[in-house]
């Protein structure tokens, strides 16, 4: 008998949410099922937070939140499939 996995669509509104408040810790990309690049942008933040007691990761924060300024006009492709 085979088994039929049915997922609910993933709210627009939540993952907005989450990106606001904790979009640089790829939070909205975890809850949309993006686990990879949600983890690269964990360890980029995490990295440039890191790497800032010496300067150049307050340079290096430009790359995860550029990628999560793009993410604002993602998110509702990302939520539908």
């Amino acid at each position: 008998m085979a088994q039929y996995s049915v997922t609910r669509p993933k709210s627009i509104g939540v993952a907005y949410v989450l990106w606001l408040f904790f979009g640089m810790l790829g939070a909205h990309r975890f809850y949309l099922g993006r686990t990879g690049t949600a983890i690269a942008i964990l360890l980029l933040t995490l990295i440039s937070a890191i790497l800032s007691f010496v300067g150049i990761g307050l340079l290096l924060f430009l790359i995860p939140a550029i990628w999560v300024l793009i993410d604002v006009f993602l998110i509702p492709g990302m939520a539908r499939g």
